[in-house]
């Protein structure tokens, strides 16, 4: 555990990241501006959000699972597709509650946690629901089917990344490089966490997944009527 703590602590961990997912952004905005510029705006900023995330890690699922390449559509790809969905807003919550709660107020770690906690589910709802009521649906109706799909999922990925980010900063503060990194590989292992959880909601059909990206046009719609896509 000190060795793991050591090597966050490291302004080499934090260097080699931002070497890494900075070009892996580049990559995957070119990519979805060129050879995927067909996949709808929502899952350009899902996948580009997703990348700054999680750099490489983003841009390895970003390939396998979101570009019309993909040699075929399994359920782990649509898993993926899925989850990434839920992560970028999720992601957002947790970046902005971190800053808010820890930098600008300077609260304690119950207190930032309950924020994040809260701004994630916030921001993951409002990445669901917003499509769905620009699709037709009632809002009272898309909440419900945003609460259904989306609430185990969230919650997964953020007790999770909540959880690894304060076990990892063991009370490092923002000035100090382990607060980010710890940051960087909790968001990360919410995403994996999480990404079971979705291939499971799918299968039940609690969730559709988002579409495959070999059959997805410009313009088209994100949901369908009565159920989440995401």
């Amino acid at each position: 555990m000190d060795t793991l703590r050591s090597f966050l602590d490291s302004p080499l961990f934090l260097g080699l990241w931002l070497a890494t997912m900075v070009p892996s952004v580049v990559w995957t905005i070119r990519d979805l501006r060129t050879r995927n510029a067909h996949l709808m705006p929502l899952m350009k900023l899902v996948w580009t959000l997703t990348v700054a995330y999680s750099g490489v890690l983003g841009l390895l699922i970003y390939r396998w699972s979101g570009r019309k390449e993909i040699a075929d559509d399994t359920l782990g790809r649509r898993g993926f597709r899925s989850v990434s969905h839920c992560y970028s807003g999720c992601g957002m919550g947790e970046i902005l509650g971190v800053l808010v709660a820890a930098g600008l107020l300077q609260l304690g770690n119950l207190w930032v946690s309950v924020t994040t906690f809260t701004l994630a589910y916030l921001f993951g709802y409002a990445l669901t629901v917003g499509p769905l009521v620009q699709g037709g649906m009632a809002p009272r109706q898309a909440l419900k089917d945003a609460a259904l799909a989306e609430t185990p999922s969230i919650t997964v990925m953020e007790v999770t990344a909540i959880g690894v980010s304060l076990w990892l900063a063991a009370g490092a503060g923002m000035g100090e490089v382990r607060f980010w990194t710890a940051l960087i590989v909790s968001l990360s292992c919410g995403l994996l966490v999480a990404w079971p959880v979705n291939v499971l909601l799918i299968r039940a059909g609690v969730k559709q997944g988002m579409m495959d990206p070999r059959h997805t046009h410009h313009g088209q719609g994100a949901v369908r009527q009565g159920h989440v896509r995401g």
